[in-house]
C-alpha cells in the first residue's frame, strides 16, 4: 500500500506507511489524577478514561495499525458493562476482542461477559483489541511456564525442547500470532517506567512516555508518538555497526 492510502492527517504530518507500528500497548495511567485536577470523582474519570480509548481505538483502526493492547485498571463493573455495550459495535466493525489476565481474581459476571465477547467477535479479523485487566507480566511468564511443566510432567515435553520461542507462545499474547509482541508502548501522565506490564513481549518494544494524563491523550498527542516511533532506529537487539565497520 503506497503512502497515498494513508490519510491526509499522517501524510501531512510526514509519517509513512511502511514504518507504521502493527501493534501498539497503552499504560493509560492518570485517569485518577485528572478526575482530582478537574474536581470529579474517580469513576468520573475513568469513564473520561473509556471515551479517550475509544477514540483512540477509531484512529488505530483507521490508520492501519492491526492491534493494540491496553492495560485496564478500573473498577471491575465498569471494564463488564464497557464489555457490554461495545459487542455489537465490535462485531459490525470487524472487531476482535481479546481479554487477557488471571481469570480468577475476577468477578463471575466479567467472566461471562468475557466469554460471551470472546465468542461473538472470534471470526473478526480487520483488527485485534486486547483487554488486559488482572494481568501482570510476571503473572504471564509464571502461567506459561506452568503449562509447559504439565506438558512434561504429563509426558508430552522434553524440557530441553523449552526454548524462547517455544515460551513466547503460551503467553497470554500469544492470541495475536505474529503481531503478539508490540512494536510501541505508549504509558501517559509522565510516568517512565513499565510498571510489570508485557515484560517478556516488551524486550524489543520501543517506549514512549507523555505526560498528559490519560483522558487528555488525543490524535495530535497519538500522532507525536507514531512520528518519534517512526524516526527510531529498530535493531531488535542487534549491535549497530560502527563507522569503521559500515565502510
Amino acid at each position: 500500500m503506497a503512502d497515498t492510502d494513508l490519510p491526509q492527517a499522517l501524510v501531512h504530518r510526514g509519517l509513512r506507511k511502511e514504518l507504521m507500528p502493527q501493534h501498539v500497548a497503552f499504560v493509560m495511567d492518570g485517569n485518577r489524577r485528572w478526575a482530582q485536577a478537574q474536581g470529579l470523582t474517580t469513576a468520573e474519570g475513568h469513564e473520561a478514561g473509556g471515551r479517550a480509548l475509544e477514540k483512540i481505538l477509531q484512529l488505530s483502526v483507521a490508520w492501519g495499525i492491526r492491534a493494540i493492547t491496553e492495560e485496564v485498571d478500573c473498577v471491575m463493573e465498569l471494564i463488564e458493562r464497557a464489555i457490554r455495550d461495545k459487542m455489537e459495535e465490535y462485531t459490525r466493525d470487524g472487531i476482535r476482542l481479546h481479554v487477557i489476565g488471571d481469570p480468577s481474581t475476577r468477578p463471575a459476571s466479567l467472566q461471562e461477559a468475557v466469554r460471551e465477547a470472546e465468542e461473538k467477535t472470534r471470526n473478526n479479523s480487520r483488527f485485534h483489541m486486547i483487554l488486559a485487566t488482572c494481568y501482570s507480566g510476571r503473572w504471564d511468564i509464571v502461567q506459561a511456564c506452568r503449562e509447559l511443566a504439565a506438558k512434561v510432567q504429563d509426558k508430552l515435553l522434553d524440557p530441553e525442547d523449552i526454548d524462547e520461542a517455544m515460551l513466547a507462545g503460551h503467553l497470554s499474547t500469544n492470541v495475536l500470532g505474529e503481531f503478539a509482541c508490540p512494536d510501541l508502548l505508549i504509558r501517559t501522565s509522565g510516568e517512565l517506567r513499565l510498571s510489570n506490564f508485557l515484560l517478556w513481549q516488551s524486550a524489543y518494544t520501543e517506549l514512549y512516555f507523555s505526560n498528559r494524563m490519560w483522558p487528555d491523550f488525543d490524535e495530535d498527542e497519538y500522532l507525536e508518538a507514531l512520528k518519534d516511533f517512526q524516526r527510531r532506529e529498530r535493531r531488535f537487539g542487534q549491535r549497530k555497526p560502527s563507522s569503521q565497520e559500515s565502510n
